[in-house]
């Protein structure tokens, strides 16, 4: 039976929800991604006549309760949203916590106070799970950000509600996405993989190679890949320390019988600032002094052509420092010819946290098949791990 299924009539619905959300110097939200994300299921939940009962982290507060950290701040945005009355509560667990929920009517919601306050959260600890466990009828996980957390509210609290844990819509349709791409994707898929560091990317790369027909590489992780095969990369951006790694993952590769496409050109700068010098050059033949910063135009028309005959797309990482206005130009035409291809019948998924900030800043949310809310729980999936949140509601 699915959460959609149930009789909700006056049932405390507590669920684990992902508000971990930017804030700026005056603790207004600067990104509500997140918590719009999580409100096809409280507005679900309330039209069933339940009351949500909202637990989530935000940030990483160090000492106890730290007023930075507050969801306080998040209260009056997710009335606005909910079109519930919210009310907040300045803990998770104990007695005023245990009141509230108990009083909750239809047409109400309860915001618990950051479980990170608690270190027993992040420890997994049992006896916490069961007091967070006290104040609700049903346990909902809607949280796939956190999903790859054993934590006491994505995993643990799932033992005292045997009979009454669900997916929360979000987290089902996450787990539904990454399937398809995984398990039923229509041929051919390209996976784009791009950010910083190839050490983080290891094992997703080999986990997608017997699943993918082209890989497309890019980032500060390329020119890792250009030095293992002899090119000259200047001052950018490498792992000395993988370069045997990305030899095995081109030979890997080849064996699969996966066409991999490295950038053959560079946009490259002689400091790591939008206000630098910059120059074009082969991206195997770098000057030392210089660094690159993105990809460059041959790149991007290469990769264009790919994406464009391709029926199933995977977007990882930017491109370039997309975050400078002068490099930003091939993590976003590589944004659009996903969104093109989308158009003409591919399906594409989108996820990690600077791919999302890539396709929020140019406005392509909806020209994507779907957009991640999670970066670590969605690179673990793609990995085959199992992740605590989903196996904790499936067992």
């Amino acid at each position: 039976m699915e959460l959609n299924d149930l009789d909700l009539s006056g049932k405390k619905v507590l669920i684990r929800v992902d508000l971990n959300v930017p804030l700026n110097e005056k603790f207004e939200i600067t990104d509500d991604t997140r918590i719009r994300a999580c409100m096809p299921t409280i507005k679900m939940i309330l039209e069933k006549g339940g009351c949500p009962i909202l637990m989530s982290h935000l940030g990483r507060p160090k000492n106890g309760p730290e007023a930075a950290f507050s969801l306080e701040h998040l209260s009056e945005h997710i009335e606005d949203l909910s079109g519930a009355l919210v009310t907040f509560v300045d803990d998770c667990i104990g007695p005023r916590a245990k009141g509230v929920a108990a009083a909750l009517q239809p047409g109400m919601l309860l915001l618990l106070e950051n479980l990170r306050f608690h270190p027993e959260e992040t420890e997994g600890d049992i006896e916490f799970a069961r007091k967070l466990s006290e104040l609700g009828d049903v346990y909902v996980n809607d949280a796939f950000g956190t999903a790859h957390r054993a934590h006491a509210s994505t995993s643990v609290i799932a033992q005292f509600f045997p009979d009454n844990k669900y997916f929360g819509l979000l987290l089902a349709e996450e787990v539904a996405n990454l399937e398809r791409v995984l398990s039923t994707p229509e041929s051919p898929l390209c996976a784009v993989i791009g950010g910083a560091k190839v050490s983080s990317k290891i094992s997703v790369l080999e986990s997608l190679l017997s699943k993918i027909d082209h890989l497309m590489i890019g980032g500060g992780m390329a020119y890792t890949f250009i030095k293992a095969r002899g090119g000259q990369i200047g001052n950018s951006l490498v792992e000395d320390e993988y370069l045997d790694t990305a030899i095995s993952i081109l030979e890997q590769a080849e064996i699969a019988g996966v066409e991999v496409h490295l950038p053959t050109d560079t946009i490259v700068a002689d400091d790591f600032s939008n206000d630098a010098n910059t120059d074009l050059c082969e991206i195997d033949e770098i000057p030392d002094g210089w660094m690159g910063l993105d990809i460059g135009p041959e790149s991007i028309t290469r990769f264009v052509e790919v994406l464009r005959n391709c029926k199933t797309i995977l977007w990882n990482g930017p491109m370039g420092v997309f975050e400078m206005s002068h490099f930003e130009k091939g993590t976003k035409e590589i944004a659009m010819a996903i969104c093109e291809a989308t158009a003409n019948g591919a399906y594409s998924l989108v996820g990690g946290g600077d791919s999302v900030a890539a396709v929020n800043k140019y406005d392509l949310g909806d020209k994507m098949s779907y957009v991640s809310t999670g970066g670590g729980a969605m690179l673990e999936y793609l990995e085959g791990k199992d992740l605590p949140g989903v196996i904790a509601i499936r067992s």
